[in-house]
């Protein structure tokens, strides 16, 4: 069954960074390959991406960013949420938060490593619970 998520960015960066093929954070993006999740993002969500993981200190390879991100775009849906005006802990956060809460009636989760900076919803789950509802389905 097809699952809808926001990925935060700092699961891409944490899949990219790890050197186990079976760590959480690569599972999810294996996922997003396999067509088994589907990730939703707006041009916000896209334009951090690409800064974040364009980044000198983490150093990835380019062609590897340009593949993750072709993937999004080509096997993801775009989404233009009407503004939450959610108050959170960092304001970048916002449109990932506005992107998750736009689609819940598609059963859409927000997949984060910074369970801290975002309100305790039912959709906000980290990587391991988001592999657990997967794997539940």
């Amino acid at each position: 069954m097809i699952c809808y998520a926001v990925i935060d960015t700092n699961v891409l960066v944490s899949a990219l960074l790890s050197r186990h093929d079976d760590a959480a954070t690569v599972r999810v993006v294996e996922k997003i390959f396999s067509g088994e999740v589907i990730p939703l993002y707006n041009k916000d969500i896209l334009n951090e991406y690409k800064e974040v993981l364009q980044r000198k200190k983490f150093n990835f390879p380019k062609e590897k960013i340009t593949v993750l991100l072709d993937i999004i775009e080509k096997l993801g849906g775009e989404v233009n949420p009407a503004p939450t005006n959610e108050v959170l802990l960092d304001s970048k956060d916002l449109p990932f938060y506005d992107v998750a809460t736009e689609r819940q009636n598609d059963e859409t989760y927000l997949v984060t490593g910074n369970m801290k900076h975002f309100p305790a919803k039912p959709y906000i789950v980290t990587v391991q619970q988001f592999l657990n509802i997967l794997d539940q389905r």
